[in-house]
C-alpha cells in the first residue's frame, strides 16, 4: 500500500506517504481502530527517515485521518466514513414463501450436533500431529476403511479401501469423473431425461458435451443409448431424480452388458440410496460389475450439505488417472473433518443418525400423500415409497400447469414442476394437461406440510 509512496523521489516523498495514507482511509483499506506501526517501525520497513513518517502521522491527525495518544500509538480515526467493502453470502437459500416444497434439501435440524462435537474432541485429542499435514489425495486410510464397510454393508458395493476416494460431494465427483473421461478421449456422455441439471454443468466444465436420453417405466431407455455412441453414462438407478422410479432388475442388467459391449463406464448417482420407506433399499448397481461403474454418495442427505463430505469409488482401470486428478485439483479433502466422521461412523453415530433420518421422512411423506388426498381429490403419488421428494400428477382441471404455477407463486407457495427438470429430448405428449409436480419435503414438519398444501389448494 505504501512502497510506492516510498519509491517517489526524494523532494515528493514526504507528500506521496501522506497521499497514500489518506488514500487508504478513505477507500476503507485501512478502516477505523487500526493500529498503525510505530514510525519507527515504518520508517524501517520502507526505508524512509523516521522524521518523514512522523510529519505523515501528525498531518494526518491533524487532519483527522488518524489519532494518537502519549504512549497509547497510532490508530486510523473514526471521522471518514469509508465504505466499507461488503461480503456477499451467494448461497442458495430458501425463497422465503408461504410454504417451499423445492426439493433437494434435507432437515437440517437433524444435524447431531452434540455426537459430531463428541467426535470432533475425541479426535483433536488422539489425532496424530503428522496427520494434519498434506493427506493421500484418496482421503485418510482409516476414512476409507470405515467407509469401505459401510457401504457393503448398507449399500451392497463391492468397496476396496483402495479405490475409495474422499471428496467434496457427488459435484467434485462428477467433476472428476469428467476430466478423467475427456483425458481419455470421451467427449460426450449421456443423461438421464428428465434428470438432474447439475449434471449438465459439471460435465460442460470439463469439455464434455452431454447427450439426454428418455426413461421408461423400467429406468433409462436401453436403444436410444445405444444408439447414442457414446460410451458413457450417469444414472441415479436407486431412485431415480426426479421421476422417483427405480432401475428395474432387467434394466439393471441391458445397461450392464451395454457398458461391457462398448467398454464404457456407467456413472451411479446414489443420492438418497439410504432412505426407501416401504422395503429395504435395493442395493447398488455397482455390486452387480465393479469394473464397469463408478460410484459415488455423499452425507449432503442424512447430516447436511455444508459437511462437503462424500465418496467416490472407481474401477480399477480408472483409479490411477482419479487419485492423479484429485491430487491435482486441491491435494485432498480437509484432513481433521474426514478423521471427524470416520469416528462417527466407527462408532455407530452415522448408523443411529440414518434411522432417524428414516423414521422422520418417511412420517413427513405419509403427511404429504395424505394431505394431497384431502385437498387435491383424484391426484397421484408416483415413484417408489422413498429419498426426500415426490411426484404428484394433479388431475386435469386443475391445470394448465403454467397457470397453475402463477396462481401457487402469487400466493407465495414454492413449488417446482416435473417439466423443469426435462432436457427436451423426448418431450412429454403423455402428460396432456396434467400437473405435475416434484415436491420436496424432507425440509418441513409434518404440520407445515399440511398447511402447505391446503394454502396450495386455496390458491389454485
Amino acid at each position: 500500500m505504501l512502497l510506492p509512496a516510498a519509491s517517489a523521489p526524494a523532494r515528493a516523498r514526504g507528500r506521496a506517504l501522506q497521499a497514500a495514507l489518506r488514500d487508504a482511509v478513505r477507500a476503507g483499506r485501512l478502516t477505523p481502530g487500526t493500529r498503525l506501526p510505530s514510525s519507527r517501525n515504518l520508517a524501517t520497513d520502507l526505508g524512509v527517515s523516521r522524521g518523514l513518517v512522523t510529519e505523515a502521522y501528525e498531518q494526518l491527525t491533524a487532519e483527522g485521518y488518524l489519532r494518537s495518544g502519549r504512549g497509547a500509538g497510532t490508530w486510523v480515526g473514526d471521522a471518514v466514513r469509508a465504505a466499507r467493502p461488503g461480503a456477499r453470502d451467494l448461497a442458495p437459500r430458501s425463497p422465503g414463501d408461504s410454504a417451499d416444497f423445492v426439493p433437494g434439501t434435507p432437515d437440517l435440524s437433524l444435524f447431531p450436533r452434540a455426537a459430531w462435537a463428541a467426535a470432533q474432541r475425541g479426535v483433536l485429542a488422539e489425532l496424530p500431529h503428522e496427520s494434519l499435514g498434506y493427506p493421500d489425495p484418496r482421503g485418510l486410510p482409516r476414512l476409507r476403511t470405515a467407509l469401505a464397510e459401510l457401504l457393503s454393508r448398507r449399500r451392497g458395493v463391492v468397496a476396496d479401501p483402495e479405490r475409495i476416494m474422499v471428496v467434496s460431494g457427488v459435484a467434485q465427483a462428477t467433476a472428476l469423473l469428467a476430466s478423467v473421461l475427456r483425458a481419455r478421449g470421451m467427449r460426450t456422455a449421456a443423461v438421464e431425461d428428465p434428470g438432474s441439471p447439475q449434471h449438465d454443468a459439471l460435465y460442460a466444465a470439463a469439455g464434455v458435451r452431454t447427450v439426454p436420453l428418455p426413461l421408461d417405466d423400467e429406468g433409462l431407455a436401453v436403444g436410444p443409448l445405444r444408439a447414442s455412441g457414446v460410451r458413457s453414462v450417469v444414472t441415479t438407478p436407486a431412485h431415480q431424480f426426479p421421476t422417483g422410479i427405480a432401475y428395474s432388475a432387467r434394466r439393471r442388467a441391458e445397461l450392464l452388458d451395454w457398458a461391457r459391449s462398448v467398454d464404457g463406464l456407467v456413472v451411479e448417482d446414489d443420492y438418497d440410496g439410504d432412505f426407501r420407506y416401504d422395503r429395504a433399499p435395493v442395493g447398488a448397481l455397482q455390486g452387480l460389475d465393479p469394473e464397469r461403474v463408478a460410484y459415488t454418495g455423499s452425507v449432503s442427505k442424512s447430516l447436511a450439505p455444508g459437511l462437503r463430505l462424500g465418496w467416490l469409488l472407481v474401477p480399477e482401470w480408472l483409479a490411477e488417472d482419479a487419485v492423479h486428478r484429485k491430487r491435482t485439483t486441491d491435494l485432498g479433502h480437509p484432513a481433521l473433518d474426514q478423521a471427524v466422521f470416520a469416528r462417527f461412523v466407527e462408532r455407530g453415530d452415522y448408523d443411529r443418525q440414518l434411522r432417524l433420518c428414516q423414521r422422520a421422512y418417511r412420517e413427513r411423506r405419509d403427511a404429504l400423500v395424505a394431505a394431497l388426498g384431502e385437498h387435491f381429490p383424484g391426484s397421484r403419488v408416483s415413484g417408489i415409497a422413498a429419498g426426500l421428494h415426490a411426484i404428484a400428477a394433479l388431475p386435469e382441471r386443475y391445470g394448465p400447469e403454467d397457470r397453475f404455477l402463477a396462481r401457487a407463486a402469487e400466493a407465495g407457495v414454492a413449488v417446482r414442476s416435473l417439466a423443469e427438470y426435462g432436457h427436451g429430448a423426448g418431450g412429454d405428449e403423455a402428460a396432456g394437461k396434467e400437473v405435475r409436480l416434484v415436491l420436496g419435503y424432507a425440509h418441513l414438519t409434518p404440520g407445515r406440510i399440511r398447511a402447505g398444501v391446503e394454502l396450495l389448494a386455496r390458491s389454485v
